[in-house]
């Protein structure tokens, strides 16, 4: 049960839609409940992203899965009333998304998992089926183009490796 609302944000992330997202949480924990003799009761949450792993991969043999990042965000939290600024953030949040939505599949990946759901590197690596180290260069690569793609658009400070 602790496990749910993480289940909730991977498969979300997974899917792009909450009802898809469900039906995937809902589907990894009666697998989960079928093996559980298989179980050895060690790392649980990596057992379960395991399972929601290989069960969304069933389903995008069945089925085309949209892209989470393709989906428009629900409306932002704003800390300021200051109609310049909240111009700014959103055209920020708007670069941001669409460079993310560029970078390639096994970035994207990763950068969604760590940056956007919040999971750890070892939860991610068993979501994804990699090694902690794959993990964390995508991360670094993916990380790194967005940001030379905020920095070439004006929107984030150049850095010493990209002057």
């Amino acid at each position: 049960m602790p496990e749910i609302a993480l289940l909730l944000r991977v498969a979300r992330s997974l899917t792009g839609a909450r009802a898809d997202a469900e039906d995937l949480v809902q589907e990894t924990l009666l697998r989960a409940y079928r093996s559980i003799h298989d179980f050895d009761g060690e790392h649980p949450r990596a057992w379960l992203l395991t399972i929601m792993r290989n069960a969304n991969i069933n389903r995008a043999r069945r089925v085309h899965v949209a892209d989470p990042l393709d989906e428009p965000d629900a409306v932002l939290e704003r800390s300021s009333s200051d109609p310049s600024v909240l111009v700014e953030h959103a055209e920020f949040e708007d670069a941001v998304r669409r460079a993310a939505a560029d970078l390639p599949l096994t970035f994207r990946d990763v950068v969604t998992l760590v940056d956007i759901d919040g999971l750890s590197y070892a939860d991610a690596a068993a979501v994804l089926g990699v090694p902690i180290g794959t993990v964390m260069s995508r991360l670094h690569r993916g990380r790194k183009r967005i940001r030379q793609r905020l920095e070439t658009l004006g929107l984030a400070p150049r850095t010493a490796a990209t002057s």
